[in-house]
């Protein structure tokens, strides 16, 4: 059974004019008039997004939301308002775990937006939960289609971390989850626009901004999709740097998870050396002389001592190889891509 959308409001014009414009861009909705109906039909649909009015009769918007953090946590919901009601926003938030807060009347691209975006969180999510190697490979590679200019970064950041993993002697688990977080580290760009992903200049102060976002966006993913402690932490913090002045919690020193730490180190080689939009890659020399420099301000001293022992001349080894296991199987691309397709 495929996962739907649901509206709930008690104008039926609305309903009937919802139903129009997403039908005409390829989506089929159900449809509720009050949040009584609406539950019942969580008991016989697969719901993945839901957008409700807040001020209906009987249950409002708001209470219909917040019971569905049991019945439903995974649905991505929306919340609509008439008018601006800040404490209702900040309530929705917090207590209902709403992903968008819209007023009304809508645009129609805004809320197409929106419920795109939240189809694809939804699917992301199911996908990562399942911990299916093939589909998480599949799912990072997707997602690098975004910037073209990263193919194959997630593989490699993910070999560089597990050498340096292995020789520091952490355990072959640990080492396995620092694989999947390695693979997904970017997850969070889903949510960011390939104008900003391919510009071909620096970032100004609100694009930079908006790229930052994409570690706390990619760690509430995780956090939805189950994934282990050592994975999501490789996704909040590799940015993080080691004298506290990274992102998103400017943590210091040994406060950042290892993982992250040895996440840090393999992601700014690899971007050193390779093509990026905005300048071509660095020299592999060049590169390791970068990363030294960086030792004790950017990057963990250990680590980067670690990773100059172990980085390896010419081709590199496949994950799979480092870890002793069998190559796995190709994914499906072309089916996960249908998950993350387009800016969100």
């Amino acid at each position: 059974m495929a996962a739907e959308v649901l509206f709930v409001d008690d104008n039926k014009l609305i309903l009937e004019t919802s139903l129009d414009l997403f039908r005409s861009h390829g989506i089929d909705l159900i449809t509720a008039e009050n949040a009584a109906e609406a539950l019942e039909l969580f008991r016989h649909h697969e719901i993945a997004v839901v957008v409700s009015d807040n001020r209906m009769p009987g249950m409002s918007g708001l209470d219909f939301l917040s019971r569905l953090r049991q019945i439903s946590p995974d649905t991505v919901k929306v919340l609509i308002s008439s008018y601006v009601d800040l404490a209702t926003a900040l309530t929705a938030i917090n207590s209902s775990e709403v992903f968008r807060y819209l007023l009304k009347p809508w645009k129609n691209q805004e809320i197409l937006e929106v419920v795109q975006e939240g189809l694809r969180r939804y699917r992301t999510v199911q996908a990562m939960r399942r911990e299916d190697e093939a589909v998480l490979r599949s799912l990072a590679q997707t997602i690098e289609l975004k910037d073209p200019n990263t193919k194959g970064h997630c593989d490699r950041v993910a070999v560089y971390a597990l050498l340096i993993a292995e020789a520091m002697g952490l355990s072959k688990d640990t080492l396995r989850q620092i694989k999947y977080g390695s693979w997904l580290h970017d997850c969070g760009k889903i949510g960011v626009s390939e104008l900003i992903l391919n510009g071909s200049g620096r970032l100004n102060e609100d694009e930079f901004k908006t790229m930052k976002l994409h570690t706390d966006w990619g760690a509430d993913l995780a956090e939805k999709a189950r994934l282990s402690e050592v994975a999501k932490n490789i996704i909040r913090h590799h940015h993080e740097k080691y004298d506290g002045t990274g992102y998103p919690m400017g943590l210091k020193g040994e406060a950042i998870p290892l993982e992250a730490r040895i996440v840090a180190v393999a992601d700014i080689y690899d971007a050193l050396t390779t093509d990026r939009s905005y300048r071509d890659r660095f020299l592999e020399t060049e590169a390791l002389d970068m990363v030294r420099a960086m030792s004790g301000e950017a990057l963990d001293p250990e680590v980067v001592e670690v990773f100059l022992k172990v980085v390896p001349e010419g081709a590199l080894p496949s994950s799979e190889e480092v870890l002793g296991e069998a190559p796995v199987e190709p994914g499906t691309p072309t089916a996960t891509l249908s998950l993350v397709r387009a800016r969100a």
